[in-house]
């Protein structure tokens, strides 16, 4: 992907995507939700794909990986992309199952869908055979039945009403439903909507949490988000400004399905604290809500598996 994309923005002048990226960033860090789309033209389009699709490639890449964990036996053969945009997704989806499926993109942004070909020409044979269809993204949206169902870095974008109408069509049309957001207080808040809605629909989550039960974190002092590691590209840097080759991209999702999952004991819900001896972890439990448990040399292959554990991984880890 990030060849591809180095080839499509070869020759985009930096101080052009800036001025890009400053006017989606005031539309993604507003508070009310812009009800069109936020990609308008080539221009709008190039400047999201070097500013942010390295990072929602990530994140969607991280929660795929842990329903595929959760499902180690299961690979969707069919793939529908709500709101998919340059591809994002499509790729993070190939990178977690390379079989080929039937793949659909719908974004109401023409300009994003074109690039998002134009990038997809160069990849794998699932991606060149994705049906990039514009679609309002809307309540009124009807999805094509499919294994699964992403929805990644939309519902910030909708109304309130728009939003849940989205979740109940993702939940009648899919066997499984992943939804990725910010990883901010209000992105989270926007994942426990979903996923309580995912939950009444029939549904259990694989991934983060251990359980449907209600999140045992309490609304306004904490949030439930994780980190992936993303790779900076020289234009990547010159448009954010920034210096270093990497960043950590903050997020918040929900796996769900509707077929038997193997959910994971706990989940590491921040980075692991390493000290001499000993590693500090805080888990989100199935029956013990949140705990903090402490391994040490004492506990022998458990230790060295807490030591080689990362913020967002299932507790205890296979084999440990």
């Amino acid at each position: 992907m990030r060849a591809a994309l180095a080839g499509v923005l070869d020759g985009l002048p930096p101080k052009q995507a800036a001025g890009a990226v400053e006017r989606l960033i005031a539309n993604y860090r507003g508070t009310t939700p812009t009800d069109a789309p936020v990609l308008r033209d080539r221009s709008d389009v190039a400047a999201y794909a070097a500013y942010r699709m390295p990072a929602t490639f990530e994140a969607v890449r991280a929660a795929l990986a842990a329903l595929a964990d959760a499902a180690p036996g299961w690979a969707p053969g069919s793939h529908v992309d709500v709101g998919g945009g340059t591809g994002a997704a499509v790729w993070a989806a190939d990178a977690t199952w390379p079989d080929r499926r039937a793949t659909t993109v719908l974004d109401w942004a023409e300009p994003a869908l074109a690039l998002g070909r134009e990038l997809a020409a160069s990849g794998a044979p699932a991606l060149r055979a994705t049906d990039w269809r514009p679609t309002r993204i809307g309540g009124e949206l009807k999805l094509p039945e499919s294994d699964l169902v992403t929805v990644s870095y939309v519902l910030k974008e909708l109304t309130e009403r728009d939003r849940t109408a989205l979740v109940t069509e993702a939940a009648r049309a899919g066997q499984a439903v992943v939804i990725v957001e910010p990883g901010t207080p209000d992105g989270y808040l926007r994942i426990i909507e979903a996923r309580d809605q995912l939950i009444a629909a029939g549904f259990r989550v694989a991934a983060p949490c251990p359980h449907d039960g209600a999140c045992p974190i309490e609304r306004g002092t904490d949030w439930c988000h994780f980190a992936a590691r993303v790779s900076r590209s020289s234009l990547h840097r010159q448009v954010k400004g920034g210096s270093l080759p990497y960043e950590d991209e903050k997020f918040s999702y929900v796996a769900a399905v509707r077929f038997e999952a193997r959910r994971a004991e706990a989940r590491v819900t921040r980075k692991p604290q390493i000290r001499k001896g000993q590693v500090l972890l805080d888990l989100c439990t199935k029956d013990d809500g949140l705990r903090r448990e402490t391994v040490t040399k004492r506990h022998g292959p458990l230790y060295r598996a807490a030591r080689d554990t990362a913020w967002g991984d299932a507790w205890p880890q296979a084999g440990a």
